[in-house]
């Protein structure tokens, strides 16, 4: 589910960026930052943030 989320928050991302410079969407740069935010995300998950009890 992480993967999808990513995925998703870097499409708006993307898009928003895109639009505010006047460009056009380009898809393989959304995708090159949906897996640096999957990477950033489950590291952050399952090692940094792990809760301890």
């Amino acid at each position: 589910m992480t993967i999808v989320w990513a995925v998703i928050i870097s499409f708006v991302i993307g898009y928003v960026l895109a639009s505010m410079a006047g460009e056009t969407l380009h898809v393989p740069s959304v995708l090159s930052l949906a897996a640096i935010f999957s990477i950033i995300v489950i590291l952050l998950g399952d090692g940094v943030l792990k809760e301890s009890n």
